[in-house]
């Protein structure tokens, strides 16, 4: 097994996708591809002495910026990192690829060059959140801006054979992102949803309001890219700031400073359930590969993390399983259409 790791996409490139690749290969012994400029990477791999590890360099004369739009990086950027790395998986040199770069680029490159699963119509980010009773997945959280019923229904079910496949939920709560818990709460796209979603074999629990996102009562949350993505960048806001007020509150008084001493392997825990590092990327699903996308500022240890997500997709064979519950629960949906 291979992983293409995007060397020069994230905030921190390469320095982090590097030391990041460098921890997985220690951790895994899974060889970790490098894509980028291929004398930068090898001046941060001799920074770490890591000759001896699986890891090696496949060159890409290009970088993405982030002012770039997708559609410019795929005419005139055919040698940039991100689309070197994903020909690496469609030509089978590697099993996934994992970019902290340019999210629009890294959507546009999986979908055009790995193409999408058969009955997809839009692929979507699927977010892992800690939630009180464990994890749940949202999708889809930024790859889709406007979305028709069919692909929140689609959403539902990759979500569902993710969470039985990855998170191991034998009979995954579906739950549908709105305003309201009644049936009749909503938008014209998630009224429309709620219909098909009520009529099919899933175990969909109806509407869910934001609030209920981190209670743990939906294993899947599925909404549209629009709103996913300003829920998770307001949870990341809210958790960073509690983090802030807390420690300016410890600060303050001899009493808080000794109340940390006391409790800080609580806080410890507290702070790796809420950190986005912990789950390193969210995988794009709908994709005839396994692709990863990484938060741009992301930390080695993050880079670390979403290799090995990349990892355990692939030896779960979760393409194949998303694709089989496409196959099946799909039809539900053209049966009510029709």
């Amino acid at each position: 097994m291979k992983i293409a790791l995007d060397a020069m996409g994230g905030d921190r490139s390469p320095s982090a996708e590097v030391e990041g690749a460098i921890l997985a290969a220690k951790e895994h012994n899974v060889e970790i591809i490098l894509v980028g400029d291929e004398k930068i990477l090898q001046a941060e791999i001799k920074k770490h002495g890591a000759f001896d590890l699986p890891i090696s360099i496949f060159h890409a004369s290009q970088r993405v910026e982030m002012h770039e739009s997708p559609a410019s990086v795929l005419r005139r950027k055919r040698d940039s990192s991100i689309i070197i790395a994903t020909n690496l998986v469609k030509e089978e040199k590697a099993s996934a690829v994992v970019s902290a770069g340019h999210t629009g680029a890294t959507m546009a490159s999986a979908l055009f060059i790995l193409g999408p699963m058969k009955g997809v119509d839009r692929p979507a980010i699927a977010t892992i959140l800690p939630t009180v009773q464990g994890v749940a997945i949202m999708l889809d959280v930024g790859a889709n801006v406007d979305c028709k019923p069919e692909h929140l229904f689609q959403f539902a079910v990759m979500g569902h054979a993710y969470a039985v496949k990855v998170l191991h939920k034998d009979n995954p709560r579906i739950g549908l992102l709105s305003i309201g818990e009644e049936d009749t709460k909503g938008n014209i796209l998630t009224k429309e949803t709620f219909k098909h979603l009520k009529d099919s074999p899933l175990n969909f629990i109806g509407n869910v309001e934001g609030r209920d996102v981190y209670t743990g009562n939906a294993d899947v949350i599925v909404c549209d890219g629009f709103i996913g993505n300003v829920a998770l960048k307001i949870s990341e806001g809210v958790a960073e700031t509690i983090g802030k007020l807390l420690a300016d509150e410890i600060e303050k008084s001899f009493f808080g400073k000794i109340g940390y001493l006391l409790m800080k392997s609580a806080f410890s825990s507290f702070k790796k359930r809420v950190d986005y590092a912990e789950y390193g990327g969210a995988p794009l699903l709908g994709v005839n590969g396994i692709c990863i996308i990484c938060h741009g500022r992301s930390s080695p240890r993050a880079i670390k993390n979403a290799i090995t997500m990349a990892i355990e997709l692939t030896r779960l064979q979760t393409i194949n399983f998303v694709q089989k519950d496409i196959a099946e629960l799909m039809s539900y949906y053209r049966r009510d259409n029709n």
